[in-house]
């Protein structure tokens, strides 16, 4: 009995993996297209299924961001004081790194090896990185316009806003390279268990967020939110496709939990493993 059952999973195994092998990549990237377009619609239409402790998120969120500006001012300095011992190498890094073109050539790359290898984890990666990119990349878009905050190094203070100026010099908030940085580290790390992985990943995410700080080009709090918008759209498309079964991979525990901490002594967002 105990051979026949492992036979019969074994005959299972080889049909799941036939099956896999018949279908055309053509019928793959129909697939991942459409659940891009339905990760992005997901996204935005998330809040308006919002309960009241998820607008108390959203205002602890705003609070938050707005009490840490008092640090813009203190973190600009500091980097600027030490921008000499910051390593060129990483600064170039994390410019290309989280500029929009390299950003997308490298996921079109790792897309294009999941679609070909028809590897079904890499190219859910690829899809959860592109529907993310697509939702905060139009959330950091239209806000760098509507807001208008004067970049740090224009020599405006960082509280000057000049909404839909179209000038350079008023596109600091929020920071686009840390958008994508973030949104690819964190959709590649929820991909691991090993905590050590994990904290190399998203090590090198933290890259370009850094040097856009060092470069003089972004406040801490242009940083911040940036990081847990990203974080949170991330997250939300990463349940979406899972409860919607679009892809034959292991379901994992949440690891990590994230929250917003608002207190006297504490502000930022706290991941508890």
């Amino acid at each position: 009995m105990l051979f026949t059952y492992n036979n019969s999973v074994a005959q299972q195994l080889v049909i799941d993996v036939q099956e896999q092998d018949s279908t055309s990549i053509w019928q793959l990237a129909k697939h991942d297209f459409k659940y891009t377009l339905k990760g992005v619609g997901h996204s935005f239409t998330r809040p308006l299924h919002w309960k009241s402790k998820d607008f108390e998120k959203l205002g602890l969120f705003v609070a938050g961001t707005a009490a840490l500006s008092l640090a813009d001012e203190p973190i600009r300095d500091f980097a600027l004081n030490n921008k000499d011992d910051f390593p060129t190498p990483l600064r170039d890094f994390g410019w290309y790194f989280g500029s929009p073109q390299n950003y997308f050539m490298a996921n079109a790359g790792l897309y294009a090896f999941g679609i070909f290898t028809k590897n079904e984890k890499v190219r859910k990666t690829s899809v959860l990185i592109i529907s993310s990119s697509i939702t905060t990349g139009l959330i950091q878009t239209v806000s760098k316009a509507a807001i208008g905050r004067a970049r740090p190094g224009s020599g405006y203070d960082n509280y000057t806003f000049k909404s839909f100026s179209g000038e350079a010099a008023f596109r600091s908030f929020p920071s686009g390279h840390t958008i994508l940085s973030v949104t690819m580290a964190h959709s590649i790390a929820k991909q691991f268990k090993n905590p050590w992985v994990k904290a190399g990943i998203y090590t090198v995410g933290a890259i370009p967020p850094i040097s856009r700080i060092i470069d003089d080009a972004h406040w801490v709090t242009d940083i911040a939110f940036s990081a847990i918008v990203s974080i949170v759209v991330v997250d939300s498309i990463d349940k979406f496709l899972n409860d919607e079964n679009a892809y034959n991979t292991p379901k994992r525990e949440k690891q990590i939990s994230w929250n917003i901490k608002f207190s006297t002594n504490q502000i930022g967002l706290v991941g508890t493993f």
